[in-house]
């Protein structure tokens, strides 16, 4: 009998087809705006009709080819070429984290004061990551905020790779020093194309507009053969419509506007799709994930399974002044429903205050969340050995399982799964040890993690190598 598994369904068949019908006339009707004339080169080559301005009118039959010569799942290598894992919608393993995303303000767990991220706190972040066994991915943690550094976003990459040996989601805004940083990972690995393990993360500008920086990187990433992430981020009632559905299909189009430039670009390119669903707040002028923003991350997800397209959602990450109770609720609403849906990828974990500080903190808390979500989402077995009649049949009425044959057997795997940052004291205990705060444990936790990372055996190599090449790099902002 199968195990006893909990899982999140949205849509019906009849609304999946409804959201793709609205999102095709969006798409022919309305169209894109396409700032490069590159991309528009393509695209009216595609369509069959010179554009007569910047706006792309995508047609279905283009649309609906695109979603069949993109491949339905991914493979990721770690940089020594081992296979990390693969993405699709129908990952066993269910939803894969990472942690960033180009914070420029570091949170220091000693205190919660705010700083300039810097590139050791770049360094200090991808170690952690590369400890912490929930994630297995490093997005860009952040933007390194110091003076003078030579093409800092090529240099956070280069700390990324010197640091951890898991795959890298890399998010650089200068496409010029993009290119510096291909050229760059090419020196040291050699063909990325081969066990790729670098995935470029591309945004779209919402509402509606490919924008040359996003078009470039494109052309830049698929010739070379690396896979990509194509993202939207929209905020209802600013830059989407107020309402969810409104904001779905808007979003939709754009992801499959982008699908379909990659498709242009290189028929067979491997592309992960994806949005980042958040509501504009006007009293603060900031964004927030709400419970309706994750259900359009699970719709979201469900319309990539229809295509048979990897996703990348939303990571919970920014609501919170530190990792507090504000940020709790929102990380256990985002990893449990990822996990419970269809989810890919949620690659950008450990940012507070509306993701502009990265909290390793919040890493090591969400950690714990990510780590007891996979046991809710494992479920349990329902066979005869699990329920074992006769077990109960022996202890009987009235008695104890402590010392039956079956506990003996199973305590320690089950105990595993109790809380790894927070011991279970009793009321008498916590009395005892003084009394102390949930905060201040997982506090004296990180601090401890920080201080006793360990860099991988190649680190210093891959940092002298680094650095020479972009002291050589000519470009010049």
């Amino acid at each position: 009998m199968k195990k006893v598994q909990a899982r999140i369904g949205v849509l019906t068949p009849e609304q999946i087809e409804y959201i793709h019908s609205s999102t095709l006339k969006l798409l022919s009707i309305t169209g894109i705006r396409v700032d490069s004339k590159r991309a528009r080169k393509l695209f009216s080559e595609a369509i069959g009709k010179t554009a007569e301005d910047d706006r792309i009118r995508i047609p279905a039959d283009l649309v609906e080819r695109a979603i069949r010569t993109s491949p339905p799942y991914i493979d990721l290598f770690d940089r020594n070429g081992s296979k990390a894992f693969t993405l699709s919608n129908h990952q066993e393993t269910g939803t894969i984290y990472g942690i960033g995303v180009t914070n420029p303000w570091y949170q220091n767990p000693e205190n919660d004061r705010i700083e300039p991220f810097t590139r050791k706190h770049l360094e200090q972040a991808t170690r952690l990551v590369n400890t912490l066994t929930s994630y297995d991915v490093v997005s860009t943690p952040g933007v390194i905020q110091q003076a003078g550094l030579k093409y800092p976003e090529a240099l956070a990459t280069l700390e990324m790779l010197a640091n951890t040996t898991k795959p890298l989601v890399t998010l650089i805004s200068n496409p010029k020093e993009f290119e510096i940083m291909l050229g760059l990972m090419e020196h040291l690995h050699g063909d990325l194309s081969r066990d790729p393990f670098l995935i470029p993360y591309f945004n779209p500008v919402t509402p509606l507009v490919i924008n040359e920086d996003t078009s470039d990187k494109m052309f830049a990433t698929i010739e070379r053969g690396l896979p990509l992430i194509y993202s939207s981020y929209g905020m209802s009632g600013a830059t989407t419509p107020i309402t969810a559905g409104g904001t779905l299909v808007m979003l939709n189009a754009e992801l499959l506007a982008g699908l379909v430039l990659s498709q242009l670009i290189r028929e067979g390119t491997p592309v992960i799709l994806g949005s980042l669903p958040a509501v504009f707040e006007m009293k603060t002028l900031i964004s927030a994930y709400t419970p309706q923003t994750m259900l359009l991350n699970l719709v979201c997800s469900e319309m990539m399974a229809h295509y048979c397209i990897p996703h990348s959602g939303s990571s919970g990450s920014g609501t919170g002044w530190g990792p507090d109770v504000l940020a709790s609720g929102t990380l256990w609403m985002n990893h449990l429903t990822s996990n419970l849906g269809r989810v890919s990828l949620a690659p950008f974990v450990g940012g507070n205050f509306d993701s502009l500080a990265f909290s390793p903190a919040t890493v090591i808390y969400s950690d714990e969340v990510i780590r007891q979500v996979r046991l809710f989402s494992q479920g349990f077995s329902l066979d005869a050995a699990s329920i074992d009649l006769d077990n109960i049949d022996q202890v009987g009425p009235g008695g104890n399982f402590l010392m039956s044959e079956q506990t003996h057997k199973l305590y320690l795997e089950t105990h595993g799964q109790h809380n790894h940052i927070w011991p279970g004291y009793s009321l008498d205990a916590w009395r005892d040890r003084g009394s102390p705060k949930a905060d201040e444990t997982l506090k004296a936790r990180t601090i401890d993690m920080l201080e006793n990372l360990h860099m991988p055996a190649d680190h210093d190599e891959l940092i002298e190598k680094g650095e020479h090449f972009l002291s050589r790099s000519d470009f010049h902002s």
